[in-house]
């Protein structure tokens, strides 16, 4: 049986040719208003061959100009494929070949206690990425972070540094199941990592399309809340109310109406919208799902086809 040391050198040994240290520059203003270029670093990791590397979104957003090293010394302009961040995941490309991969877990069967190692770049120090190891603390953690809200989270006590994000996390065997993506401020042993598996779904997508394309009802919705029951002596305590819906839309064409209130889908409780947010992650556009609405006082089952949801901004792609 391999002791510790030998099975962390052996784990980081497979995967370390793969991680990058990104460094970037975001243009900010100052008091008076001013611009000024300020230097950012981050990591990531390869995943083609080609030249597609995995970050987070916050490394390089709003990002002017992106320099991706190797751990082999060399360096390579990087250009953003895609990035989404609510997710926090991005995929930058550089203009290589033959580039060494990482094994990527295909299951998400991580248990609570088993050994988490993270590498990365904090701080951009020179001489390479840097490792810490740990363990899993927990599974399937939830976040509020500036700009989203983020579950389904691994857990660990790997310390995840500035510049950790967007490195690999792996396993004892150095296979990665995860992407460094958060630290808690000012807290002690608790980082946190976006599955491998939810990871590559997104940097498919953004490689493909340069953006997430999200499943999506044609229709707007607010909680049911306290207020809403009292004024309008609603049937329900739980739910979500139908505010408006999309004219000529599939939600529209399957019947929909404002004022529904959505109480069940594929058979899941829907006490408020970030239920349902969390069903329709779990589906893909073109899907058919069956929903339960009060109407009135009545209850009503209608199925639905899923749409594209309708995008905000496109990042910038690489061609």
């Amino acid at each position: 049986m391999a002791n510790f040391d030998d099975t962390v050198v052996g784990a980081v040994e497979k995967v370390i040719p793969s991680v990058v240290n990104i460094s970037e520059v975001k243009l900010m203003k100052d008091a008076y208003l001013k611009v000024h270029p300020i230097p950012g670093v981050g990591s990531g990791f390869i995943i083609t061959e080609d030249g597609y590397i995995l970050t987070n979104a916050h490394v390089v957003l709003g990002s002017t100009e992106i320099k991706v090293a190797m751990e082999d010394g060399k360096i390579f302009q990087g250009e953003v494929r895609g990035l989404d961040s609510i997710l926090d995941i991005a995929v930058l490309k550089i203009k290589a070949s033959n580039l060494p991969l990482p094994e990527i877990a295909k299951n998400n069967n991580l248990k609570i206690g088993q050994m988490a190692i993270a590498i990365g770049s904090p701080l951009g120090l020179v001489g390479g990425p840097t490792v810490t190891s740990g363990v899993i603390s927990a599974l399937n953690r939830s976040i509020q972070t500036e700009v989203t809200f983020m579950e389904g989270l691994i857990q660990t006590d790997a310390a995840i540094n500035p510049g950790n994000s967007g490195g690999p996390l792996i396993n004892s065997s150095g296979v990665v199941i995860g992407i460094n993506s958060a630290i808690i401020p000012f807290a002690q042993g608790i980082g946190f990592a976006i599955p491998i598996q939810a990871a590559m779904w997104a940097a498919e997508q953004l490689i493909e399309h340069g953006e997430i394309v999200r499943p999506w009802i044609s229709f707007n919705a607010v909680d049911v809340n306290p207020k809403l029951v009292a004024y309008y002596d609603l049937p329900t305590e739980k739910g979500v109310v139908v505010t408006n819906v999309i004219p000529k839309s599939e939600a529209d064409r399957s019947g929909i109406e404002v004022a529904d209130i959505l109480i069940r889908m594929d058979d899941i409780d829907i006490n408020n919208v970030r239920d349902l947010i969390k069903v329709l992650t779990k589906h893909k556009v073109g899907d058919t799902v069956t929903m339960e609405f009060f109407r009135g006082q009545k209850k009503v089952k209608i199925n639905t086809v899923l749409e594209a949801a309708p995008t905000t901004r496109r990042p910038p792609v690489a061609r």
